[in-house]
């Protein structure tokens, strides 16, 4: 999934920072996760991760790093589960045109011009979605394997979306690709022999209640809000009927802005992030673009490091503008490393 600050070309720098740096780390937590990259990647390295996210519909693409192996799906009788929701059609079930949430706000109709998909995917992912929640509701699956499916679905909806990445607008025209039909694929479960734990909580609790070897933590960098860029997976994932306003029909979220997207908080946030981490090691992504300078930011995490510890790790990185790579000079991805004790 093409994610605003996705971290899946950098996975090794990532990981090289941690090794060239550190002693005896076993444990990892990935406090800001978004799309699940980083999670994902230092599971398959054999690290106990605790995986955190504010936005639902990114927990429930972390999820998945709690399961070591595949799930059974026992009580609910289907074969293969994912194969059933692909072959779904509206005529095989019983939901209204009512509880079609997104086929009535994200699909040309009668009361709708948003162009997000064409009518025969937006149907099928209301279909697929109401599906899995009438089998949780009948406790025909668990917990975790509710969770694996919705990771499914949201993992095939960017393949038929009608945007250029983000969900902020859509094409006003139909791209190729919303032709193609939705198709759940399985999740690939790694076992890493650990108990990993996913999280959908403010960063703030988090950072009381986990303590691990090493915190990653890749805030956002500039006043973009991820909510507003997402929110159609986010109602995907919650499916909770929200009030929608505005051309694109996005979400109300007053309430869930983040202090690193504002130039008045994000240094105190910083402050706070550091301070109250009780992990041993720090590393956080950032860039020279930053609404906090490379100066401010270093000069936070020199003020808790333990002396000498505290890294500045720049590399050449392309700038995210939606389909197009723009390698513009300047531009450098950043790995903050610092001790705590």
């Amino acid at each position: 999934m093409r994610y605003i600050g996705g971290k899946s070309l950098i996975l090794e720098n990532i990981e090289s920072a941690i090794h060239q740096n550190t002693k005896n780390v076993s444990s990892v937590l990935d406090i800001f996760s978004g799309s699940g990259t980083v999670s994902q990647y230092l599971k398959t390295q054999g690290y106990k991760v605790y995986s955190n996210d504010f936005l639902y519909f990114s927990y429930i693409l972390n999820s998945c790093i709690e399961l070591n192996e595949e799930p059974r799906f026992e009580n609910l009788k289907i074969n293969d589960p994912i194969s059933y929701l692909n072959n779904l059609n509206i005529d095989d079930t019983d939901f209204k045109d009512s509880q079609l949430f997104i086929y009535n706000n994200y699909s040309p109709n009668d009361k709708c011009d948003r162009m997000y998909f064409q009518e025969k995917n937006a149907k099928k992912i209301d279909i697929i979605r109401l599906t899995i929640e009438k089998w949780k509701n009948e406790r025909k699956i668990n917990d975790k394997e509710y969770k694996y499916l919705l990771c499914s679905l949201l993992n095939a909806v960017p393949y038929v979306a009608n945007i250029t990445g983000v969900y902020a607008a859509y094409l006003k025209f139909w791209d190729k690709r919303t032709y193609n039909d939705l198709t759940l694929k399985p999740i690939e479960i790694n076992n890493n022999n650990n108990i990993n734990i996913c999280f959908n909580k403010d960063y703030h609790e988090i950072l009381e209640e986990i303590e691990a070897d090493l915190m990653y933590a890749d805030p956002p960098y500039n006043s973009r809000e991820y909510l507003p860029n997402y929110h159609i997976l986010e109602t995907i994932a919650k499916y909770d009927y929200p009030l929608v306003y505005g051309k694109t029909g996005v979400r109300n979220y007053d309430k869930q802005k983040s202090e690193f997207c504002k130039k008045a908080t994000v240094k105190q946030a910083f402050i706070n992030l550091i301070s109250n981490c009780k992990c041993k090691y720090i590393l956080i992504s950032y860039n020279n673009e930053g609404l906090l300078s490379t100066e401010e930011l270093s000069d936070i995490c020199k003020e808790f490091a333990v002396k000498d510890t505290f890294k500045l790790i720049e590399f050449n990185y392309r700038r995210y503008k939606s389909k197009i790579v723009n390698t513009k000079d300047g531009l450098k991805e950043q790995l903050y490393f610092l001790q705590r004790w």
